[in-house]
Order: structure tokens, then C-alpha cells, then sequence
């Protein structure tokens, strides 16, 4: 199956008007490089900002993308064909952030928050998930999406459900004034659009987790949106959610792309508030065809919130960070038989799309199985060294 046919776009939909940033890697010289996208040209302005993170930390982005000289060029199409197919020597897409702390949000959604309780209340296990998904929407799922975490409400939730004997620590995070922020994975261990995403063997109950993923500099601002998959594994963070760290930093479990869209005239704050993402996934063993749809507009904590939680007097982040902010669901349409749910099998295709953020397509491998991660921060400074770059960075 093809990661991409004629029926799929990876730019956005009015990409001629956006200002879109990204990374690629170039055999040439064995190593990522920072571009734009002019004119149907992938344009080379590593010599200006030798990282993304010098990109994103410049007093005005935007200005400085659109007056930065490039040094070389390649047609996007090339560049596509060689992310999306077999490597063609041509540059391919990388994620498109480097130094960012990899950050991510969870149980920012009523219907994602319903899925965390039930994965507790299964213990990791599928065929329990069915009846319990009915027992929870029974008794709060209603309620849940019309209240604003931290509220008086939604301490008067607390109380009752705790009354209840239906308490959980998901509902502490999804109603209380605190939310759930966590380090999805390590510097520059995310991988590109057209890259395997990676399940780890030991989960038999997984799924994607498609986001808008936003670009926040040191001192909180957000200068950029992106999409991203964070990959998780329902088994085990319903054995315990301790167990977090397990069931979403593993190999290739975070996809980020395909490039970063700069907030401009033509895309603000608001344009990633409304946006719609879609989530595509077809099997390629067993013709399995999922799609849906996240909305934005149903976040419970505005992407703002979120962003000023994590960042601060708190805790600083000198080089900033990615933050994926959650999504409103958890695919459960039945697959392996009835009441089962969703799980991932090896080759899948999955698509996350959005109109003004284009297209994250990535397939599904155990993560001991997909392309190692060992271009490391060591391999990161040498290559820049040897390019004669190092000076350059944070200059």
C-alpha cells in the first residue's frame, strides 16, 4: 500500500500563502538541514539558522524566514517523492524541530478522558473495554464535555464521582486546576513525515493519537503549529498509568510534520482553535479502513493555557519546546471482532491531516523493528562542527 496517492496532499491546502519551515536530511552532507518552502522550491537557509531552534527563537520568525538567503534548492515534489517511497537520494523530510523538549498534554478532551478512565477501569485488557465505554457514558459522559476543568463545577464532579467509588486520578488531570503535561520523548528522537512509526512488541492494544502540535519558544510564545502522532500503547497505561513513560516514549513513537506552520497574516491562534484533524488509518493486511475527525473547538484547555502552564517562572526551557496538545479520541472501532476495539497492526498507513497543516503520513512497525534513533545530540554538534556551523548556532 502507498503511504500517498493521488487523492492525498502533504502541503496545506493554501500553502502558497503560508509561511511553512521544516527540516530534511541530505546525503550530501550527512546531515538535517533547515528550509522554506518558496515557490515550490525546498530552499536551503541552514547557513542563516544552522537549527530549527535558532528559527524559532529569533525575535520575529516570520521576518527573519522570509528574509533569510538560501543556499541551495530542490522542487518539493522531489523532496516528497523521496520522504514518501523508497530513499531516492534526494533530500527527505526529518520532523521539523531539533532542540525543542519534546512536551505533550493528556486528557485535554472529554471523549480522551472517558478512554483513560476505561483503560483503567480494564486493566490494560480490550475485551473488558466495551462494557465498561457503555457504564462510564451512562453515568457522566454528558457532563463531562460541558464542564471547564478547574471550575466550581468541576470540583462538585470530583466530590460526587469520589462518593460514587468512581474516582481515578485521570479525573484529577482532566477536571482539576492542573493539567497533564509529560516529556513524550527525548530530544530529537522524533521522526518525519514518511517515516515508520513505531508500537513496541509488547502491546497487543495500541493506537495513533493525532494532535496539532504547537511550536513555543523559551519565554512561552507560540510562534508555530504543527501536526504530530503521539503513539500510544492502551495496554500498558491501563495497567498503570505509573507506567506512562512505557506506553508512549518508545522507538518512532513520536511523528511530528510535515513541516512547522509559522503564525502569520494568514494563520494565527485562532486558525489552529478551529482547526478540524483528520485521522486516517488502512490495514494493510486485512483492508482495514478508519476515519474520523478531532475537533479543536472541543479542547477543554485552550492551547494558550496549555502553553503558559508548561512554560514559566516554574520551570524555563532555554531552547523551547514542541507541545502536542492532546486529542478527542481514541479510535475504538471495532477490528480483531466484536467488542475488541482498535489496535494497530504492522503496515498500517496512517494519515493525520488538517487543511492549513496539510499532511502527517507515517507506517506502522514495532519499534524494535523501525530505523534505529542514533543520531543522537553528540552526532547532532559533530556534524554542525564539521559543516563549520557551530559558531553559527545561537548567535
Amino acid at each position: 500500500m502507498n503511504l500517498i496517492d493521488q487523492h492525498v496532499t502533504i502541503l496545506p491546502t493554501d500553502a502558497a500563502d503560508a509561511t511553512l519551515v521544516g527540516r530534511v536530511h541530505d546525503d550530501a552532507i550527512g546531515g538535517p538541514c533547515i528550509v522554506t518552502l518558496r515557490s515550490g522550491a525546498v530552499v536551503d537557509i541552514t547557513d542563516v539558522f544552522p537549527t530549527m531552534t535558532d528559527l524559532l527563537e529569533s525575535p520575529d520568525p516570520v521576518k527573519a524566514v522570509r528574509s533569510a538567503v538560501g543556499t541551495r534548492s530542490w522542487p518539493i515534489a522531489d523532496v516528497l517523492a523521496s520522504s514518501l517511497a523508497a530513499r531516492t537520494g534526494a533530500p527527505y523530510l526529518l520532523a521539523p524541530v531539533d532542540l525543542s523538549v519534546l512536551k505533550a498534554a493528556g486528557v485535554t478532551f472529554a471523549t480522551s478522558l472517558l478512554e483513560r478512565l476505561i483503560e483503567e477501569r480494564a486493566g490494560g485488557d480490550p475485551e473488558q473495554a466495551d462494557a465498561i465505554r457503555g457504564d462510564f457514558e451512562r453515568l457522566i459522559g454528558s457532563t463531562l464535555s460541558s464542564i471547564e476543568p478547574g471550575s466550581e463545577d468541576a470540583a462538585r464532579l470530583k466530590e460526587d464521582l469520589k462518593a460514587r467509588g468512581q474516582w481515578s486520578q485521570y479525573l484529577e488531570v482532566g477536571l482539576g486546576p492542573d493539567p497533564e503535561v509529560f516529556t513524550k520523548a527525548p530530544v530529537l528522537s522524533a521522526v518525519g513525515c514518511g517515516s515508520e512509526i513505531g508500537v513496541a512488541q509488547v502491546s497487543s492494544w495500541n493506537n495513533p493519537e493525532p494532535e496539532v502540535a504547537l511550536a513555543v519558544s523559551s519565554t512561552g510564545r507560540i510562534v508555530g503549529a504543527m501536526l504530530g502522532n503521539d503513539v500510544n500503547l492502551r495496554d500498558v497505561e491501563g495497567r498503570s498509568a505509573l507506567l506512562l513513560p512505557k506506553a508512549k516514549d518508545n522507538n518512532a513513537s513520536a511523528s511530528l510534520g510535515p513541516f512547522i506552520r509559522l503564525l502569520d497574516e494568514s494563520f494565527t491562534l485562532d486558525d489552529v482553535r478551529a482547526a478540524e484533524v483528520r485521522l486516517q488509518v488502512l490495514g494493510e493486511d486485512d483492508g482495514f479502513v478508519l476515519d474520523d475527525v478531532s475537533y479543536m473547538r472541543e479542547i477543554s484547555r485552550d492551547i494558550s493555557t496549555l502553553a503558559e502552564y508548561t512554560v514559566g517562572d516554574a520551570h524555563q526551557y532555554p531552547d523551547g519546546i514542541v507541545l502536542y496538545t492532546g486529542t478527542l479520541f481514541s479510535p475504538t472501532h471495532d477490528r480483531g471482532g466484536e467488542g475488541m476495539g482498535f489496535t494497530h497492526h504492522i503496515g498500517d498507513v496512517v494519515r493525520i491531516s488538517s487543511p492549513k497543516l496539510g499532511t502527517l503520513v507515517n507506517r506502522v512497525n514495532h519499534s524494535e523493528k523501525a530505523q534505529r534513533w542514533e543520531f543522537g545530540l553528540r552526532s547532532f554538534i559533530a556534524n554542525l562542527h564539521g559543516r563549520g556551523l557551530v559558531g553559527k548556532v545561537g548567535a
